[in-house]
């Protein structure tokens, strides 16, 4: 019974917990209304239960024509933007954040391919922040922009069901964290896009008010400052003529003062849990905590039949990664393929892939390596519908970049 309590904990935690809905690095311009949902089942071995759902709702011309309302739902989490449109000049943008709810920043941990129940425990929490998006190339077809963004945050922390008696919680905190980036180009919070390009790099630090040892015997530390570096490139293109699509990216980050809230974390085929997702087929998601790393994503998607209705997408993935001290993880070059087939509704309102992924270097029982079926449905309400309606061209979207690519 406590068992099967601490497994539907952890699947209430993984559709609610923060981080689950991408943060954009611009206001978005399209009005959407999507549910997304994804679950990672895994045949060896024992984790979460990998899941994310959520209900996406962007309104452009909120109560007045200069404002966009950002929404992310799930059952006990919402998280929003306002978005103000030159709100600090005709090239510059100003969000206000606001997020929170139950299992906000909840800490699965793992080593060597264990869940150690024992040691994992849930996080409630929210906050509410400033964002600033400042258009570099307004007269460009691609955009260049900087993004600045600040936000304070209080996080409480509880025992799940199977956490160890002996295991000291870190304490109750509020803590500040800052991003700031330049990107050029951008990807759409689409499950599988048309057309995306971008090029980007970030930096992002947390400050914790109480920061301390915790765990057994004060054996692991949340730092007062922690502050981590990466960047990405990305192209998502689809040959008009014959609807192959092929994605290729590739991105790499270090960090310093790291702790197990600060670390990367990679594995898992759950393309929108957060916003620069380091997928893994065939391990569980997060399953990995690094402190630098290097991450490469290489799919290609064809049509079956002469309909487009059915896809074959296959996906491989792999990482270098230097682990985080005291999270052992055997070796340190990562690899996962998955294959898969997804289904597409004539409409366009709805589409849907069931996968099955193996990670070749994924520890597991008995010798075994990591096996995983994934399913992944995005359901557009706004298209459903109005199938005629045509969403605007932005040059944050793949529409609009449809126009770079074909010259």
């Amino acid at each position: 019974m406590e068992r099967k309590r601490s497994q539907l904990t952890a699947l209430f935690l993984a559709l609610t917990a923060g981080g689950v809905f991408p943060a954009f690095a611009q206001i978005d311009p399209d009005k959407r209304q999507l549910i997304q949902l994804g679950f990672n089942h895994h045949l060896v071995g024992e984790a979460p239960l990998n899941a994310y759902g959520f209900y996406y709702f962007n309104q452009p011309g909120f109560w007045r024509t200069n404002l966009t309302l950002r929404l992310a739902i799930a059952p006990v989490y919402l998280d929003g933007e306002l978005g103000i449109r030159e709100a600090l000049g005709r090239n510059t943008d100003v969000g206000i954040n606001f997020a929170g709810g139950g299992f906000a920043e909840s800490y699965f941990e793992f080593r060597r391919g264990s869940w150690i129940e024992e040691e994992s425990f849930t996080s409630h929490g929210g906050g509410a922040g400033l964002s600033l998006y400042h258009r570099f190339n307004p007269q460009q077809q691609i955009p260049l922009s900087l993004v600045l963004r600040a936000t304070p945050e209080y996080s409480t922390y509880d025992d799940d069901d199977e956490t160890d008696p002996a295991f000291e919680l870190p304490r109750n905190q509020w803590s500040h964290r800052f991003r700031g980036g330049v990107r050029w180009g951008g990807r759409e919070p689409l499950l599988a896009p048309r057309l995306a390009m971008e090029v980007s790099g970030w930096y992002e630090t947390d400050l914790r008010m109480e920061p301390g040892a915790y765990g057994f015997n004060d054996d692991r530390r949340l730092e007062e400052w922690t502050h981590r570096l990466w960047g990405r490139a990305l192209l998502i293109y689809t040959i008009p003529e014959w609807e192959h699509q092929f994605e290729a990216s590739v991105s790499g980050g270090t960090s310093w003062e790291t702790d197990r809230f600060s670390a990367f974390r990679l594995g898992g085929m759950l393309p929108l849990a957060e916003e620069f997702a380091l997928l893994l087929p065939g391990y569980f998601f997060q399953e990995i905590s690094a402190e630098r790393y290097f991450h490469f994503l290489a799919a290609y998607r064809m049509p079956l039949g002469q309909r487009n209705r059915w896809h074959w997408k296959t996906t491989f993935a792999g990482a270098g990664v230097d682990p985080l001290p005291g999270v052992t993880m055997g070796e340190t070059f990562l690899t996962g393929i998955g294959s898969g087939i997804t289904y597409l509704d004539n409409s366009g309102s709805w589409q849907a892939t069931v996968a099955y992924a193996y990670g070749f270097q994924a520890i597991r029982p008995d010798g075994f390596r990591g096996h995983s079926l994934s399913f992944l449905l995005q359901f557009d309400l706004g298209r459903y519908r109005d199938p005629d309606a045509q969403p605007t061209v932005n040059p944050y979207s793949s529409r609009g970049l449809l126009k770079f690519f074909r010259r």
